[in-house]
């Protein structure tokens, strides 16, 4: 009813502060895509202020990604997700972590050094002067990483989180890193136990060293 109020003198811009901040997810995401049509058939503009990423995502055409009063990037979901603008951005949205790369040209073609063994045949990927020694951070999201009992890369399940139909675990590599991975829920692997992962990286994202 608020909303058709609002929209009623047909305003330029309509501003929506966390309108859905005390409602449950669930609730939450399917308000999402209501007011999102609401707003489509309306043909109306409007600026969605939330905290949370999902409920930016079920409703921006294009987001907005701002800390400490500084715009980090305006972009679509999915290439925020997939290129980041700013080590921020990349932190801020979706699981994963900075792990110490290299980069290699060999043969002609570009290679990742990471701690979960090489990434070779990335189009993406910044040539290795734009880095000293070609030496960097790439992010390894959680879903970049594949759990494979025949991989040669064996990591320790140190937490996990069930998430309905996937696990989010949190591995230490034998060198002592951490990574992130999505494992399906049938996978139900105990804290302490070594399982096989191996990278599946399609966009190859890095920063600088830190």
């Amino acid at each position: 009813m608020a909303l058709a109020r609002a929209l009623a003198p047909r305003p330029q811009l309509l501003l929506l502060d966390e309108p859905f901040s005390n409602l449950d997810v669930e609730l939450r995401e399917r308000l999402a895509h209501e007011v999102r049509n609401i707003l489509k058939a309306a043909q109306a503009t409007a600026l969605f202020v939330t905290h949370d990423q999902l409920e930016a995502f079920a409703i921006g055409d294009t987001i907005g990604v701002m800390h400490e009063g500084r715009l980090h990037q305006w972009d679509e979901a999915y290439t925020l997700y997939h290129r980041p603008a700013t080590r921020f951005v990349a932190d801020f949205i979706g699981h994963g972590v900075f792990a110490p790369a290299t980069l290699r040209e060999r043969e002609g073609r570009l290679v990742v050094q990471t701690p979960l063994g090489e990434l070779s045949d990335m189009a993406e990927c910044p040539l290795p002067t734009a880095f000293c020694n070609g030496e960097c951070d790439v992010l390894l999201r959680a879903d970049d990483i594949v759990h494979d009992d025949n991989a040669p890369v064996k990591a320790e399940i140190i937490r996990k989180a069930f998430r309905g139909s996937e696990f989010l675990y949190t591995l230490r590599l034998a060198g002592g890193q951490t990574v992130l991975a999505h494992v399906p829920s049938h996978h139900d692997h105990k804290l302490g136990e070594w399982i096989g992962i191996r990278p599946e990286v399609d966009h190859v994202v890095t920063f600088e060293r830190r």
